[in-house]
């Protein structure tokens, strides 16, 4: 129990009681909230100061609902009948339904990017934002077996990258691989020195579960895709970034729907017209991958021709993934790339 708390603090305190005991579904009454603020905070409060802070919340901004109910009582003083109002069912509205914080744990469990101890730590703040309840009804949940090398420095890179993304300025950064001891390390120069990039950042987008920075090499004039849990050692610069208009694909700003489902792997390069060919059932995956502005056309009972502008790279890959359902029809050097894979993953399983 607590010790007495001064009568200063019974509007701090009921409304703490609001954010820990109430929602939509779960409402309290002015007596309840009087019985708590005795057993909780130790504080003997009339129902009437609960009442008046009750409304003083209200005054203050705070979005608290609650019912009305009017009924007849005899006034002791006079004898006559008078009305009087009761206020009950006191709830505060959340910034977000029990739904949407499901949805937003959900993402940071199945997250690939995000070290456990830090999705640990999210989830919990995610849950302080709804009643008890719904914190009893998620801790069943566990995340998936945490395999995945983490990077520490993932949410200073997003920090810093945010700000140079306002501020339109560069940024230099180490950019690491995986070694056979699953750490990190360095792209190295030719001498051997980890490498610098210093790079113009447009944008930082999600794709296939990880984040990745859309922006630009500033030795060269294309754009350039890197996964933030490889970023190192990142630096806010005092250089102003490279204008857009400077990079080949985003003359005309970045059209970021259109560039998310080009670059279905997130890989650097040019994109063109491909037409492939493709049995009906995979439809579904078809979209998911490439979106509405893909094009269907000579049906037939099992199989659709399918147009779309992607990135050529991951298209290669796109059509070794499905090799068994679809094949490329144009353009035809890149059915001819896609044949000499298949051709070479054929040898790697010859006995």
């Amino acid at each position: 129990m607590y010790t007495k708390q001064p009568k200063k603090m019974i509007i701090i305190n009921i409304l703490d009681i609001l954010r820990k005991y109430t929602d939509e579904n779960h409402k309290l009454s002015q007596k309840e909230i009087q019985d708590m603020l005795h057993s909780e905070y130790n504080m003997k409060v009339d129902r009437k100061a609960v009442k008046r802070n009750l409304m003083n919340l209200i005054d203050f901004g705070y979005e608290i609902e609650y019912s009305e109910t009017v009924r007849k009582v005899r006034n002791r003083k006079t004898g006559e009948i008078e009305e009087s109002s009761i206020l009950s069912d006191f709830h505060i509205l959340r910034d977000f339904t029990d739904g949407e914080l499901r949805l937003l744990i959900d993402s940071l469990l199945f997250s690939k990017h995000i070290p456990s101890s830090q999705c640990k730590e999210l989830i919990g703040k995610l849950e302080g934002l709804s009643s008890k309840y719904f914190k009893s009804r998620v801790k069943h949940i566990r995340t998936m077996p945490c395999n995945t090398p983490s990077n520490k420095q993932l949410f200073l890179t997003i920090e810093i990258l945010d700000e140079a993304i306002s501020q339109s300025k560069q940024v230099s950064f180490t950019y690491n691989k995986y070694g056979l001891d699953k750490t990190l390390l360095p792209n190295l120069n030719d001498d051997g020195t980890p490498k610098e990039y210093i790079v113009n950042p447009y944008q930082i987008v999600a794709a296939n579960g990880r984040y990745y920075l859309i922006g630009n090499y500033h030795k060269y004039d294309d754009i350039a895709h890197y996964r933030l849990d490889r970023i190192t050692n990142i630096k806010l610069l005092p250089t102003l970034q490279k204008p857009m208009k400077k990079v080949k694909g985003l003359e005309n700003g970045l059209d970021l729907p259109r560039h998310m489902a080009e670059h279905i792997y997130m890989f650097t390069g040019k994109s063109d017209l491909v037409l492939f060919r493709a049995k009906k059932y995979l439809l579904n995956d078809i979209i998911d991958w490439f979106g509405s502005d893909i094009t269907f056309f000579d049906e037939t009972d099992e199989e659709i021709t399918a147009k779309v502008t992607v990135n050529l790279m991951a298209m290669r890959r796109w059509a070794l993934q499905y090799a068994l359902h679809t094949r490329i029809l144009s353009p035809q050097s890149l059915a001819e790339e896609v044949k000499k894979d298949i051709e070479a993953a054929h040898k790697n399983y010859k006995l």
